[in-house]
């Protein structure tokens, strides 16, 4: 018996000093730095045609804005984000204006493509709360450059500095474990013709919209790389924050009649896209009005999410208390 009881001691012991070196560890750590990735390929070439400028400044309106459109100086010069979990600290969206001083003015177009698609600046710090562009096609990384470099008054210079990030404990330590860099392409990128509806209905998912960081179980185990090998994709039951603080779990966007989208008519599925209107009612915060839809990409999303694995997952918006995991 007392063989038993030192054994067990030991084990906790080891145990606690495993805990205890994982914290001193995290902490000395904090956010991590990177080697900065380059790539063989070219630059996306960026042609400031007034299509590419306008297809560039729907795609930021859709993928950036949310988090970095700074509503006082309206400019895309950054602000806190609100509507993270509490429990990851204090975490800022970075000045992405044409300013040399404190935003993007002074980047080349290769470090802005690094950033997108990786998630590394040019100083090598990894950037937290930000998704990673791995699947987007180079026309549509160009069309967004486009638009950076544009006159439009999101993008120009606005002299607002990014405060100093304040993520928790919890954050850093998902920063050096789950939450990791990405790799940039080893060949062109380019989308699937618009024809083929479920194909590029998948684009729109995972490459240009990025429906499914937000729609599938958690971003802890969301996989960048390989979407669909995250876990419950487009299931929903992913924790996020209205912006008035609440709590509020991402819908489930497969097909299944009684929990997903399985019963929504086309038509619906766009009214919900572009206006937040579902048939339940309206959508709440952080999910985005995507008003700039094409009816194309609409039918290719709708086709697309017919077509993926259904999961049965009801949420609190569909008058369930806690999400079914």
């Amino acid at each position: 018996m007392k063989r038993i009881v030192k054994i067990g001691g030991a084990v906790l012991l080891v145990i606690l000093v495993a805990v205890l070196g994982f914290v001193v560890w995290v902490q000395v750590c904090g956010v991590p730095t990177y080697e900065v990735p380059t790539s063989q390929l070219p630059t996306p070439v960026v042609a400031a045609t007034p299509t590419q400028v306008d297809l560039g400044e729907k795609l930021v309106m859709a993928s950036c804005a949310d988090c970095h459109l700074n509503r006082q100086t309206n400019s895309l010069s950054g602000h806190q984000l609100l509507n993270i979990p509490k429990e990851f600290g204090a975490v800022y969206s970075a000045n992405i204006t044409q300013d040399k001083t404190h935003g993007i003015g002074n980047w080349t177009d290769a470090e802005v493509v690094t950033l997108l698609r990786t998630g590394i600046g040019r100083d090598g710090r990894y950037r937290l709360i930000m998704p990673h562009f791995v699947h987007m096609s180079d026309e549509d990384m160009s069309s967004m450059l486009a638009f950076l470099h544009s006159g439009s008054p999101w993008v120009k210079p606005a002299p607002t500095p990014t405060p100093a990030q304040q993520p928790s404990f919890l954050l850093k330590a998902l920063a050096n474990t789950v939450m990791k860099p990405t790799l940039l392409p080893t060949g062109s990128v380019a989308p699937p013709e618009p024809t083929e509806a479920i194909t590029y209905g998948r684009y729109l998912v995972v490459g240009r919209y990025q429906c499914f960081e937000c729609h599938s179980k958690d971003f802890k185990t969301n996989n960048a790389e390989h979407p669909e090998q995250s876990e419950g994709y487009l299931g929903g039951g992913n924790q996020l924050v209205t912006l008035q603080g609440q709590s509020i779990y991402s819908r489930n966007i497969t097909a299944d009649p009684e929990t997903g989208i399985g019963t929504w008519t086309e038509a619906q599925f766009g009214q919900a896209m572009r206006y937040g209107m579902a048939p339940s009612g309206p959508l709440q915060n952080p999910m985005p009005k995507y008003s700039r839809l094409t009816d194309e990409e609409v039918h290719a999303l709708y086709a697309y999410l017919q077509s993926v694995p259904k999961i049965k997952n009801a949420t609190a918006e569909d008058g369930v208390r806690v999400a079914t995991r």
